[in-house]
């Protein structure tokens, strides 16, 4: 990493590339560079994740390597009761009957993460799977934030909370009885990426990044520019979109942004 302003000596065919990474500014005709970087480089050192048909990131990269397609498709008795709009919908012959599925939603380590059994059945499954995923990365990183002398940050979003409009909505015997508060903090995305900070015991910022599909590519882009200008020395950045019921499909209208076929 380089810092401040000097002179190094580099084999002459590394010049070029320094000055068009933005990291020195002038380069010698001879093997010397003089350098006043305009940022740092970021590494990344660590990667989680879950997807339809890959439990972790090394089960997508060979799915991507062998081209396995991972969508799923259904009977229509493989179908999941839906909502009454895609119930009706289910009759048209531009229903799709496809969705990628993603394995063990309805599982989680709750005493592991210090939650009670009651607010882990009201927590959404979106804030569930990124907890785990956001402590899998930073093993997969070799770090302990607790031994970690740094600041780590957390910036993340997630999609909406269909598992509380499904299954919580009319359920107020199970509502009722962990109280508003844990209800406002499990089912909202205001609390994803403070939870993980909290349960993980991380001191950096805790952003929560919404805009709509490229909400993980956001919060990537502004996990790097927080450790550029030095607000944290290590982040978790990434996003979590699981819609409730799973196995269900779509209407598909010409001219939107969903798929034909799945």
């Amino acid at each position: 990493e380089l810092k401040g302003s000097g002179t190094i000596d580099v084999a002459p065919r590394f010049g070029p590339l320094l000055q068009s990474c933005g990291l020195v500014e002038t380069v010698n005709a001879s093997t010397s560079v003089v350098y006043a970087p305009t940022s740092t480089l970021s590494a990344i050192v660590g990667m989680a994740g879950r997807f339809p048909g890959a439990r972790n990131v090394a089960q997508l990269w060979q799915n991507l390597l062998e081209a396995r397609e991972t969508i799923s498709h259904f009977r229509d008795d493989e179908l999941e009761a839906a909502p009454e709009e895609d119930m009706a919908a289910r009759a048209s012959r531009a229903y799709v009957r496809a969705r990628g599925i993603l394995d063990d939603v309805e599982m989680f380590d709750a005493n592991f993460f210090g939650i009670n059994l009651k607010e882990a059945e009201v927590l959404d499954p979106q804030h569930r799977v990124f907890l785990e995923t956001a402590w899998e990365a930073l093993e997969d990183a070799g770090y302990d934030p607790q031994r970690f002398a740094g600041p780590i940050g957390v910036f993340a979003g997630a999609g909406e909370n269909t598992y509380y409009l499904q299954n919580l909505l009319s359920r107020r015997d199970v509502t009722d009885i962990v109280g508003w508060f844990t209800m406002m903090t499990s089912k909202q995305n205001d609390y994803l990426t403070t939870r993980v900070a909290y349960k993980l015991d991380l001191k950096g910022p805790a952003l929560n990044i919404q805009t709509a599909c490229s909400t993980a590519l956001v919060a990537v882009c502004s996990a790097v520019q927080s450790l550029l200008s030095y607000q944290c020395d290590m982040a978790l950045a990434g996003g979590v979109s699981i819609t409730l019921p799973q196995r269900r499909g779509y209407l598909w209208q010409e001219g939107m942004i969903i798929s034909p076929d799945g």
